[in-house]
């Protein structure tokens, strides 16, 4: 089975998009047409031609309001305030950790935006400055939430949520940041048996499922208990799920994941990397979602 993963310059010149109700994320390519319709503003990755929006280059059509733009495929992370990410500490310095988001500059975590284990709000102290790399050290991941965008474009994280912090064991997944769909929330526990979170930056995180007395001291992971074989097998499988759908261009959120999943299950998980049935799941999921209208 294949999956046509593009619109056809034919039919978008018989059909334009229809903006009024709120749709999947659909793909285009330079010269396609995204829409004939009058009242709309031209975004990056689209041009005007004869009161024609025309994209400019492949990508997602993303639409704010009456503003409409093309998401390039293949780019670094842009973020914007509210984005949940994932990240790998590169450097711990002077009251900050330098942080690799997968955005076109390195983002930052200061250490007042930190909840410090116990959850203890006071002013940080020379103390803590000495204990950061107790904390956080050079090679940990973890979740955060985009406080601000410097005018540089680099970003401002915070972790004052206890759902964010330190990521414990786990299996971490890169995939396209424009095919991930921003949805309220981003931290889902599967009824498959493990957790996921979706970050805004084309970071996925499947690990077990996270139950809600978690074992995060103020964001910090404090207990690593062993996983058992039964849920390595789950994260493999949805791990190699999302992989299947990033490679044939599926939009990736938690439903998708979900249908990924169910119809993998006749499969055995090393199967689900063989390029043929790669394939057949993604359209299978790309089906099912249209069809539900997801």
């Amino acid at each position: 089975m294949s999956i046509d993963i593009r619109l056809s310059n034919e039919k978008l010149q018989h059909e334009s998009t229809d903006f009024s109700a709120e749709r999947p994320l659909h793909l285009v390519i330079p010269g396609d047409i995204i829409t004939r319709e009058a009242g709309y503003m031209r975004g990056h990755g689209t041009y005007m031609e004869n009161d024609v929006l025309y994209a400019s280059v492949a990508g997602c059509v993303e639409k704010v309001n009456k503003l409409i733009c093309v998401k390039p495929l293949k780019s670094r992370y842009t973020g914007e305030v509210g984005d949940v990410v994932i990240g790998r500490i590169i450097e711990v310095g002077q009251k900050r950790w330098r942080v690799e988001t997968h955005s076109k500059l390195d983002s930052v975590l200061h250490l007042s935006s930190v909840n410090l284990p116990g959850g203890e709000l006071r002013k940080r102290s020379e103390e803590d400055e000495r204990m950061m790399r107790n904390y956080l050290q050079e090679g940990d991941l973890i979740s955060a939430e985009v406080q601000s965008v410097y005018a540089d474009g680099s970003l401002s994280l915070h972790t004052r949520s206890l759902k964010y912090g330190k990521l414990g064991q786990g299996s971490l997944l890169q995939v396209p940041a424009s095919l991930v769909r921003r949805r309220k929330n981003h931290f889902h526990n599967l009824p498959c048996g493990a957790s996921v979170i979706i970050g805004n930056n084309g970071y996925i995180w499947i690990c077990p499922t996270i139950n809600e007395q978690s074992d995060k001291t103020g964001g910090f992971v404090t207990n690593y208990e062993r996983v058992n074989s039964s849920t390595r097998e789950v994260i493999a499988r949805l791990m190699n799920c999302a992989t299947a759908l990033a490679e044939n261009m599926v939009v990736i959120y938690d439903t998708t994941l979900l249908c990924a999943h169910e119809f993998s299950l006749k499969y055995e998980v090393k199967e689900l990397i063989k390029p043929d049935i790669a394939k057949e799941i993604a359209l299978l999921t790309k089906q099912k979602i249209h069809n539900n209208d997801y």
